[in-house]
């Protein structure tokens, strides 16, 4: 018998062996690997301002660009890396579970078939743009491939970073919240997106975009005959997650070809997405049109055709492997993904449902950008958003000459009258197949109002100037899907505006930094029924009830209830974002008591004990709350019961230009330049100045960044 087993234990270790082996090497193997850019020299230099933040000087864009990369690279490789895993369908490889779900949608969307169709079709300028951001990003990886977290991952070009974008853009929009139900099964409600589950809604909580129930953003612009010194102002007030693939970067860009900008960007991106030049500014808020459709498909027995206007067509169908890393080893995993004319499909017990969505299968956004990064007055700015390729996101605007706007951008489709587009369609007819946006000329914009002011708090756009200066929703097809959404931040803002004369820079920034909540808003609904709850005689509830109606609206710190205030509005703001009836006041109540009670002895500890700024060491105390202008939107709620921040308030810039058009700004990060290198001085140098509602110079000129520069260098 031992003759007998022991070549067969022999055997089963080698195929264990083989098999260990092939879960070691096959992903890297697999993995499709991408030709460099160009070689050449790059004229670039980085210059570090006293807070880390890197001023690139290039003699051309694209060596600006190559900088950018570079740049961001010291400062954050870890979270780069990721957005390039993703982009060629390799996240899974890298993080596991979360990141095959990524990949799989990347897959579904055809990122790579709409790169592989359109990239070469983009202005020259443009591709080598992203190629030498794509350099820029390899060159750091030669240097440093003791950081390089996945093999075979460089080297990058600039198809990878357009990959990038084609993938992440339809996230900031909603798409996550119709993909998710679909592929859970679950039912989809009409008009206001999917009635999700809370574990469905955890699972796609991915870095692709804005997490879905708290997208968020403030945005302020007043005119100078509205300021009272003739000034005219913007506030970039982004509400972004704290970490990750969508955490603002901050730079400045100088070219000798005329590219001087200051702002943010993401990590992937060669260019800021808001911020200043030297005669304008914008900055974005998100916005929910109704940019996504799905139809229902009628599908043959052996499904494998779908019937369209009569006919059945083939249902285009290709199997993909899904990367999975489990410990040491990458797990293979089989999955079909499958396309229609409608765009991509999605197969579950509820039936066969293909998706079409703003930007679908297109590249403008990469052109549009760069152009508005460097127009130099309100035509030239308006002739680069007419290129319409941002799919989403309220653009608000100002310019030295006084100019503001809010435009509520988007690719709204072109959609045939008659049909129910609010719900789920037929998708047995082709004319139900919309080819492209509306015109540009028919998307709503707000541009000088009398009132001399102009907000968005990610509301309707019909609520944006104060009554008598609004847009006129009869002017608009109902077509578009525009929202009517009201945030507290838009109730508040709007109310804080009216009451002001003429703003000064110090009643700006009040408003700004604003905790209160609006009593005639959901707000006040939901206080109303948790005063109004039968607590059944519980006696902590009893308590509760008693505090809430002593606090004064104010998440400010100063009052009583603040700390009990916070932890339940912020249920109350997650179902009103998703258009949806209040949660039970009785079992929020009681979560809040028990965990208040049980981390802090009490009811009504202070605010700032309860809300925290964490960052490695630091550990600041915070005010503001979910859907205040001051936002602290979303935190996690750490081993000490201290609610850790990580979703709010994040970059934030004031950018002001005198009567004579003379430039100034200002702007503050949560914690700093470098936010995943904690032996960096600038890992949370910002924390102080932004929990004090304070802010730092930005040195746009190189004149202004004499005497504030920590080093220099060329990568």
């Amino acid at each position: 018998m031992t003759r007998i087993f022991k070549p067969l234990a022999v055997g089963l270790f080698i195929l264990l062996v083989l098999l260990a082996l092939f879960g070691l090497f096959w992903e890297p193997w697999s993995a499709t690997s991408a030709k460099a850019p160009p070689a050449r020299a790059w004229d670039v230099e980085i210059v570090r301002d006293d807070y880390g933040v890197p001023h690139i000087f290039g003699k051309t864009d694209a060596d600006v660009a190559y900088g950018v990369a570079y740049a961001h690279a010291e400062d954050d490789f870890s979270t780069l890396q990721e957005v390039a895993a993703m982009t060629r369908a390799r996240l899974g490889a890298m993080i596991g579970e979360d990141g095959a779900k990524i990949d799989y949608v990347a897959h579904l969307l055809d990122v790579q078939g709409t790169v592989d169709r359109h990239y070469d079709a983009l202005p020259g300028d443009v591709r080598a743009l992203l190629d030498a951001y794509a350099a820029g990003l390899n060159h750091y990886a030669d240097k440093h491939p003791d950081e390089v977290r996945l093999s075979g991952l460089f080297p990058l070009n600039g198809r990878d970073i357009a990959a990038g974008f084609a993938l992440r853009s339809p996230f900031f929009f909603g798409l996550d919240s119709v993909i998710a139900p679909l592929v859970a099964g679950e039912e989809l409600r009409k008009e206001g997106g999917p009635s999700l589950s809370a574990e469905t809604k955890t699972a796609w909580l991915t870095p692709i975009g804005p997490e879905p129930d708290m997208n968020g953003s403030n945005a302020f612009a007043v005119a100078p005959g509205r300021s009272s010194d003739n000034v005219t102002r913007l506030i970039s007030n982004s509400h972004q997650p704290w970490r990750g693939g969508v955490a603002w970067y901050e730079l400045v860009v100088h070219s000798e070809e005329g590219w001087d900008f200051a702002g943010a960007t993401f990590p992937g991106s060669p260019y800021p997405f808001l911020g200043h030049n030297r005669t304008l500014g914008w900055t974005n808020t998100v916005n929910r049109p109704d940019l996504v459709d799905v139809y229902r498909l009628e599908m043959n027995a052996e499904g494998t055709r779908y019937r369209l206007d009569g006919k059945w067509v083939p249902l285009e169908s290709r199997k993909v492997w899904l990367p999975v890393k489990m410990g040491p080893f990458v797990i293979p995993v089989p999955r079909t993904v499958h396309r229609s004319a409608h765009g991509p499909v999605i197969i579950s017990d509820k039936g066969a449902f293909a998706i079409r969505y703003a930007g679908i299968d297109d590249l403008g956004m990469l052109e549009q950008y760069y152009r508005i990064n460097k127009a130099r007055n309100f035509d030239e700015w308006q002739q680069a958003m007419a290129i319409q390729g941002v799919p989403a996101t309220n653009f608000i605007y100002a310019d030295a000459e006084g100019n503001i706007a809010l435009f509520y951008n988007a690719l709204f489709p072109d959609r045939k009258a008659g049909a129910d587009w609010r719900t789920i369609l037929p998708g047995d007819r082709s004319d139900l197949i919309w080819q492209g946006p509306v015109a540009w000329d028919a998307v709503p914009r707000l541009v000088n109002p009398g009132s001399g002011y102009i907000m968005n708090a990610n509301n309707t756009p019909y609520v944006a100037a104060g009554p008598g200066d609004e847009l006129d929703r009869a002017d608009y097809s109902p077509l578009l899907g525009i929202e009517d959404d009201m945030t507290n931040r838009a109730s508040q803002a709007i109310k804080l505006f009216e009451a002001e004369g003429q703003i000064s820079r110090e009643a700006l920034e009040r408003i700004k930094y604003d905790t209160g909540y609006d009593p005639d808003g959901y707000a006040g609904e939901w206080m109303k029924l948790m005063l109004e709850a039968d607590t059944g005689g519980d006696s902590q509830l009893k308590a509760a009830q008693k505090l809430l109606a002593q606090w004064d609206w104010q998440m400010d710190g100063k009052g009583r209830g603040d700390a009990l205030a916070l932890t339940l509005m912020r249920p109350a703001m997650r179902n009103s974002y998703r258009r949806q009836a209040p949660p039970d006041p009785v079992e929020e109540m009681r979560l809040a008591v028990d965990h208040l009670t049980k981390y802090f002895g009490g009811l009504d500890p202070p605010l700032g004990d309860v809300l925290r700024l964490r960052q490695g060491k630091v550990d600041l105390p915070l005010d503001g709350g979910s859907d205040t202008l001051r936002a602290s939107t979303l935190w996690d709620v750490e081993a000490d019961g201290r609610y850790a921040v990580r979703h709010g308030d994040s970059f934030i810039m004031f950018i002001e230009w005198d009567s004579q058009g003379r430039l100034s700004s200002r702007s503050i990060q949560p914690y700093g330049a470098a936010t995943t290198r904690p032996q960096s001085p600038h890992y949370a140098d910002q924390a102080e100045l932004f929990v004090k509602h304070r802010t730092k110079p930005v040195y746009f000129t190189p004149e202004q960044l004499k005497g504030h520069v920590e080093r220099r260098y060329r990568p």
